[in-house]
């Protein structure tokens, strides 16, 4: 995986995707595994759209690595607020860095920047498109959570036509034994047509409903999603659809016991509070586990794991 990029999950095989996990799941178990294996390595981390968790993630996982990062959060303390083509600060960035991770607002902004750049590339999220890296996170939680990948009923609520998240979880997901699919969502707010067609031509289970309380019993994963009021063109649509879903100890209460709850965060109002303590919510390992995979991928590109 030495020197690759990584622009949608499909990028990486299910193989070396597993190999991934495992690497992941060393890492989490003996916190010596790999430190200081990057040491001398330096991490472009260039945000031309808000993040925490994903940044942060990534900032901690090269540190533990034993190398550096670089970069901005805010693209208008870039050249970019001066009108720097992509083209020009990726190659800048390339110049300076071992990698780059990117997160921008258009669709397709990683793959380009990924044509220019002699260095690897990760996408952390190109507008409503794709998210790998949250995916990846998304996948070794499941598979940590419930022993494996596969046999499983996965229900995503909310936001599923501009939800990178779900879109990159689902592509993901299709490629994995026995998995069916229910989608949650307001009609304005349902998958787009290319995430319906790749899961027809994979063979995979779904439907699309508006209930979560019809769902609940059924799913053993839920994927509690935010309405993202920055993909939105209309300020009325978005205050009218985005608490649609709440998901709380009533929903909970029809649930699986095994049920394991998801969220890419951060949340809004999607899931109260008091729904925290319920052993199902794994929102907060989850994010945990994104540390361990970005660790991995790292550590994988750069040469370093023998990956």
């Amino acid at each position: 995986m030495e020197g690759r990029s990584l622009i949608e999950p499909g990028n990486f095989s299910l193989e070396e995707t597993e190999g991934l996990f495992a690497l992941a799941e060393k890492i989490e178990n003996d916190d010596t595994f790999l430190r200081g294996s990057c040491g001398g390595k330096l991490l472009a981390t260039l945000f031309f759209e808000p993040s925490t968790r994903t940044r942060l993630s990534f900032e901690a996982a090269m540190l533990r690595l034993g190398g550096s990062c670089l970069g901005f959060a805010d693209p208008g303390s870039s050249s970019a607020a001066k009108g720097e083509s992509l083209a020009d600060t990726v190659r800048m960035a390339a110049s300076y860095a071992d990698a780059i991770v990117m997160r921008n607002p258009k669709e397709g902004a990683a793959l380009l920047a990924s044509r220019y750049s002699p260095v690897p590339v990760i996408n952390a999220g190109d507008g409503g498109h794709h998210h790998p890296t949250q995916t990846l996170t998304d996948l070794l939680t499941i598979r940590r959570l419930r022993g494996g990948v596969k046999d499983l009923v996965v229900g995503y609520c909310g936001d599923l036509k501009f939800g990178r998240t779900v879109h990159s979880l689902a592509k993901a997901l299709s490629r994995y034994e026995n998995i069916s699919m229910i989608f949650i969502s307001p009609e304005e707010l349902t998958p787009p047509e290319y995430i319906v067609r790749h899961l027809q031509k994979s063979n995979v289970e779904f439907r699309e409903i508006r209930s979560l309380e019809e769902a609940m019993p059924h799913l053993d994963v839920l994927y509690m999603t935010r309405v993202q009021r920055e993909r939105f063109f209309n300020e009325e649509d978005y205050i009218r659809l985005k608490d649609t879903y709440i998901l709380n100890e009533e929903k909970m209460a029809l649930g699986k016991k095994e049920l394991v709850v998801l969220h890419p965060l951060p949340r809004v109002n999607e899931i109260a509070v008091e729904v925290d303590d319920d052993p199902r919510a794994a929102y907060f390992k989850q994010a945990k586990y994104g540390m361990y995979v970005r660790m991995a991928l790292l550590s994988s590109i750069l040469g370093v794991s023998g990956a």
